[in-house]
């Protein structure tokens, strides 16, 4: 059996569309159709399995939308369908989203029963005024509730979202958030700066914003706070506590194989040493209607376009990768890169260090443009470099789902 795979399982609802969300998320309907979009995530999965080639699953991640608004009959039979169709590895982490918003007393008990043993809440500010002016349905109070009903499930290991450089926030707001995400106790911490994306609310309407140099200043203020506090930052957005890095994440930056399954998904496997993309349907109307089967499509990757889906994911992460690392996950050989590589550390961008490429602190800090270097003009596809590449000086977390569902 070879290296271990991860699970990627969209649930497209939520109460309502936040107005800087630019995930594939929509209103839910008066009654969502779980039984149904159950049905259809396992029939998408049948029609991956030969992806999986037998491999056992590292990592589940349920992700939305809002995959706390479905129940807990529907989450168990989502999981027992999962296992019955791929080895689960003995220590597979199982990863929820959630909405403080959504969660319904004693429900992580149900959820912790069929098997999630780590939830992402949604906490995103504990100011009652800027969670209004996010669109968020849930107030601070919410927030602790959801936590202790964490606890009371026996799920320690959780993680809190929290955005900072809002509109109308200052520094001294930035930390207090901060402060009080830290004394709810999680395990680990998801960091990002608000970004204006194309299509939502607030980049028609934008909202005025901190200007970059405070918004830099925050950061750096936050991140003292972190070290400080045990939590190590191991990606440009994540913080964690010893033994609690997100293992279905770093499989992403590592530039590990996964499956997609579920409205608007994407998916990442090594076929015979090629690199194949998936990409299912995003409405889940069409998604509904299909019943789960033949909503996607494959597409081999291009050997001049791996460079940079590689490092797109590797420069993320503060442990950088080898040349073995590279030659591994791509099939190619190093010495293609190396020439950029060096001409970026000779700009102060990237460092080695024991055989180790990672970004400079001041790479970190233009990360977008240290990945743009990477994408070769030739294999481009029109428009494909605007698409990959924001102005942004950051780019968050959260940004990493909506970047790969821009991959073709």
């Amino acid at each position: 059996m070879g290296a271990q795979i991860a699970v990627y399982v969209h649930l497209p609802w939520c109460v309502r569309k936040c107005p800087y969300c630019d995930f594939n998320s929509h209103a839910a309907p008066a009654a969502i159709p779980e039984d149904a979009y159950v049905a259809a995530l396992l029939a998408d999965l049948d029609g991956d399995l030969d992806l999986a080639a037998g491999r056992a699953v590292g990592s589940v991640f349920l992700g939305g939308g809002t995959p706390s608004l479905f129940g807990t009959p529907a989450i168990a039979a989502l999981m027992h369908g999962l296992a019955a169709r791929l080895p689960f590895a003995a220590d597979v982490e199982i990863t929820m989203e959630a909405n403080p918003g959504t969660v319904e007393h004693a429900r992580f008990e149900g959820y912790a029963a069929a098997g999630v043993n780590r939830v992402s809440l949604g906490a995103q500010s504990f100011d009652a005024r800027m969670l209004t002016v996010l669109g968020r349905i849930h107030g601070p109070g919410e927030i602790g509730t959801a936590v202790a009903e964490l606890r009371a499930a026996g799920i320690a290991n959780f993680n809190l979202d929290l955005m900072y450089a809002l509109p109308g926030q200052t520094r001294e707001g930035a930390l207090a958030d901060l402060e009080a995400a830290i004394a709810l106790g999680p395990a680990h911490l998801s960091h990002y700066q608000l970004t204006l994306e194309p299509g939502t609310a607030f980049f028609h309407r934008p909202p005025v914003l901190p200007d970059d140099d405070t918004a830099l200043d925050m950061q750096e203020d936050c991140q003292r706070l972190l070290a400080a506090r045990g939590f190590a930052q191991y990606e440009i957005s994540a913080y964690a506590k010893a033994g609690r890095q997100c293992r279905h994440n770093l499989n992403y930056w590592r530039f590990g194989d996964y499956l997609g399954i579920g409205a608007g998904a994407h998916g990442k496997a090594t076929v015979d040493g090629a690199v194949i993309r998936t990409e299912k349907v995003r409405s889940p109307r069409l998604y509904l209607q299909g019943g789960g089967q033949t909503v996607g499509q494959r597409r081999p990757v291009p050997e001049g376009e791996l460079p940079f889906e590689y490092m797109l994911n590797a420069l993320r992460l503060s442990e950088g990768f080898t040349q073995d690392d590279f030659e591994r996950a791509t099939g190619l050989a190093a010495a293609g890169v190396l020439p950029t590589i060096c001409e970026l550390a000779g700009r102060g961008l990237m460092a080695e260090t024991a055989g180790r490429w990672r970004p400079t602190e001041q790479g970190f800090r233009f990360l977008n443009d240290l990945q743009e270097a990477f994408l070769s003009d030739e294999t481009a596809a029109p428009g494909q470099r605007e698409l990959y590449t924001a102005p942004s000086r950051f780019v968050p977390e959260r940004d990493f789902r909506h970047i790969v569902s821009k991959m073709p």
